[in-house]
């Protein structure tokens, strides 16, 4: 087959046929065609810019119960053959896993209306140049708000992925993928006294994105904003999680119920099914179908239907996050929620995501609040999945009386996941098109670690 010919359907289906002549029970195959360009500014001038395209293939074989990954960018056709037949040898070398294996016929993914989903924008391109004036836009936007004393970056992107899957129970299926991005990060003060914010926008369609100006001014004035920090009083206070970051608490959530951890016995919600874990009010769903999202797509990465689903209903666990090894282990069945790299196995993971929202503006609950610590950056955390036990370091603004009066910085807010979800107030300020729907959450009666 001539190299240019050759589609990421093209190549799985090659493999697989590699795969069958080289001994293999059963297999499946990935190939994922992509281009993508970056481009940095500094100080008005070009800092980097980085062109890539690649074509990576991955294959999975079976032998009995056995399984071994194998992946490459090489996609000569005597590499294909090579490349299953090491792979069919390391299966027979792997241990036996009860779990592992393909889905049956029965269980796939059959007709699905690609355009529905607006994966890939239509328009063309953007050549460099575009960029560049993006990243530009940006960096003077954010070096024009008054106390910036330097861009630390601004950059823009564009990436276009085409991705296949196919499998010898008889799945195939691919699709288009594009994403446009711009970001900024603004540093004000010097020296000791020197605070650093950003803003960025990342989205599937070109005509989405946000205007690089306003990415520039917004990233100029958080940083501003947080000049003068100084640490607060240690105590325990409400603490409102600022839209920003709020999706990290719901993550947490989500993380305790991938049917991996829970297959394990690593989960602080493992014997929580059918048990309250939010307010009532609140329910997490996921959703797969959302039009123009990075979490969309209509079959999973085992080539089951994906499906939209309640994790969470009335503040009630309904399910695990599953994939077929961790269903098979739990003895369920998959929610169709396996996602994999080229070169990885399946593992269980969320499409997007929506929390219930609530019907207060964050104003409204930042003044009834009283004194507490608004919350609008994290870093680095302690979380045991076993007991949900919570430490994470923290910035943001101390609020004294419903208003804000200083930013405060090096502080470690601590609690437990499993108090603190079921105490969320949610604000009613959640981005709608964001992958993870989330709005600002408040949470009474939180530790602070600071002076």
């Amino acid at each position: 087959m001539p190299q240019m010919t050759q589609t990421p359907e093209t190549l799985c289906h090659a493999l697989l046929d590699a795969a069958r002549k080289a001994g293999a029970y059963a297999a499946d195959a990935m190939a994922a065609e992509g281009r993508s360009l970056s481009i940095e500014v500094r100080e008005g001038k070009l800092e980097h810019a980085e062109r890539s395209e690649s074509v990576d293939i991955g294959l999975r074989v079976f032998v009995g119960k056995r399984q071994a990954q194998v992946s490459t960018s090489d996609t000569r056709p005597e590499t294909l053959l090579a490349m299953a037949e090491r792979a069919v040898a390391m299966a027979k070398e792997a241990p036996e896993d009860p779990y592992a294996g393909l889905a049956d016929p029965e269980q796939l993914a059959r007709d699905w209306d690609l355009a529905a989903f607006e994966m890939a924008d239509p328009s063309a391109e953007p050549i460099p140049d575009t960029l560049q004036q993006d990243a530009l836009d940006a960096e003077t936007a954010c070096a024009a708000i008054s106390g910036i004393s330097q861009v630390q970056s601004a950059a823009a992107g564009y990436g276009r992925h085409n991705i296949h899957l196919a499998a010898s129970n008889g799945f195939s299926g691919g699709y288009a993928r594009t994403s446009r991005s711009v970001s900024c990060v603004g540093i004000a003060g010097t020296g000791t006294e020197m605070e650093r914010d950003y803003d960025g926008d990342s989205r599937s369609f070109q005509s989405d994105l946000r205007s690089a100006a306003e990415i520039g001014r917004t990233a100029g004035e958080r940083a501003v904003e947080r000049l003068g920090a100084r640490r607060p009083k240690t105590g325990a206070y409400p603490v409102l999680f600022d839209e920003r970051i709020s999706s990290t608490l719901i993550g947490h959530l989500l993380s305790a119920v991938n049917g991996a951890a829970v297959a394990r016995g690593s989960s602080w919600l493992k014997d929580s099914l059918g048990a309250q874990v939010l307010p009532e009010a609140l329910s997490v769903i996921e959703d797969p179908f959302r039009p123009r999202m990075a979490g969309s797509r209509p079959f999973d990465g085992e080539g089951l239907a994906t499906r939209r689903r309640a994790i969470v209903e009335k503040g009630v666990l309904t399910g695990w996050t599953l994939d077929l090894a961790s269903a098979r282990k739990l003895g369920l069945d998959s929610s169709a929620n396996a996602t994999r790299g080229i070169g990885s196995v399946p593992s269980p993971s969320n499409w997007n995501i929506a929390l219930t929202q609530g019907t207060q503006s964050r104003a409204d609950l930042l003044r009834d609040m009283g004194t507490g610590l608004l919350v609008t950056s994290m870093i680095g955390s302690t979380i045991n999945p076993n007991t949900g036990d919570y430490s994470r370091g923290a910035s943001g603004f101390w609020v004294e009386n419903g208003e804000i009066t200083h930013p405060v910085n090096e502080v470690t807010i601590a609690g437990n996941l499993r108090d603190m979800l079921m105490r969320i107030v949610p604000a009613n300020d959640a981005r709608t098109y964001l992958s993870r729907i989330v709005p600002s959450l408040l949470v009474e009666g939180m530790t602070l670690a600071g002076e």
